[in-house]
């Protein structure tokens, strides 16, 4: 699943064996100070950040034991939630280094989504937590509309108007339309993947080319968006929109806040995953209503103001009802950007 000179070379596949491999890659999470980031490791024979990964051993008794092994060898992380994202198995985006011995292989990939406290994520050197808004700039609109998404709209719509027929120039702005949220549609904190594989069928990315076996042009550098190693950033983009859909009826923010918490630092987590700013009193209502979390009786004094009530999970809301998430409202949509 490795672009050109981004991994080492596997040996030629033996006579009679079978030429898939299987390759387990980690999109491990945290949010520190309202930075959503995620684990990569930068090492001197490639050229672009990678998520943690290694084929699954005859050793490993299963696929995630396979992962957690490899992700404490290469990092020195124990990870807690863990959950399986997605299985990538693409032809064009399995190339190995050694393309010529290999050319028969085809590597399949599954990737894991795993999440883990500030506290708890101190890697190794040759592993480095990155914001994962720099691989997507797009995707973040806390701020309000990002500048990364008008500077490529541009790029897309001259896309959409070189298409060959009427027809495919139609389709092509279908999908503009809902994956940007042009032409009037609302921008869907969900369709990360969506954006990335419109970008990438567009060539507005470097590993399409990569894919292709040509090197990127030099017009591409001054996109925004930060490359990574092989299929990893459409990895990330996966992982971003499962999170950001599973958010909503799974309770799987409270893996990535500390045993206790504000409800401010509970909204400012949920507005780093979600990209978005949340409404502070509707926001408050929900997570009441939901009876998601109960007051420890404690303070927290270092809020820069006057002190803040101390919160920590009802984990017993879990059996109470089957989807006990955090419904997010922003206080503002992208209807008409």
């Amino acid at each position: 699943m490795c672009a050109p000179g981004h991994e080492p070379d596997l040996p030629p596949v033996p006579a009679g064996e079978s030429p898939v491999t299987v390759d387990l890659t980690a999109v491990v999470v945290t949010v520190d100070a309202e930075h959503p980031s995620v684990l990569v490791r930068r090492l001197a024979a490639v050229a672009s950040d990678s998520l943690p990964w290694g084929p699954l051993r005859p050793e490993h008794r299963t696929l995630q034991a396979g992962l957690r092994a490899w992700v404490e060898q290469q990092t020195r992380l124990s990870l807690g939630y863990i959950e399986q994202l997605y299985t990538f198995g693409d032809r064009n985006r399995a190339q190995l280094t050694n393309a010529e011995a290999d050319a028969d292989r085809r590597a399949i990939s599954v990737a894991y989504l795993a999440l883990v406290r500030a506290s708890e994520s101190e890697p190794v050197p040759e592993a480095t937590w990155q914001p994962w808004y720099a691989y997507l700039p797009w995707e973040d609109w806390r701020a309000g509309v990002p500048e990364a998404r008008a500077q490529l709209l541009a790029s897309l719509e001259q896309w959409r108007d070189a298409a060959d027929t009427p027809r495919e120039r139609r389709q092509r702005g279908e999908r503009l339309s809902l994956a940007f949220g042009a032409d009037g549609m609302a921008w869907d904190e969900e369709r990360a993947l969506e954006r990335y594989e419109l970008l990438y069928s567009a060539r507005l990315v470097p590993e399409a080319w990569y894919d292709a076996g040509q090197s990127p042009p030099a017009w591409l550098g001054a996109l925004p968006g930060r490359p990574m190693a092989a299929d990893h950033r459409r990895i990330l983009a996966t992982a971003i929109g499962r999170l950001r859909g599973k958010i909503k009826y799974r309770p799987v923010l409270f893996e990535l806040l500390p045993p206790t918490f504000t409800l401010l630092q509970l909204q400012r987590t949920a507005e780093a995953i979600s990209g978005a700013r949340l409404h502070k009193q509707n926001f408050r209502r929900r997570v009441s209503q939901e009876r998601l979390v109960e007051e420890t009786g404690g303070v927290a004094t270092d809020t820069g103001g006057r002190p803040a009530r101390l919160m920590r999970f009802r984990r017993e809301v879990t059996l109470e009802r089957p989807a006990p998430g955090v419904r997010v409202t922003a206080t503002r949509r992208a209807s008409r950007v």
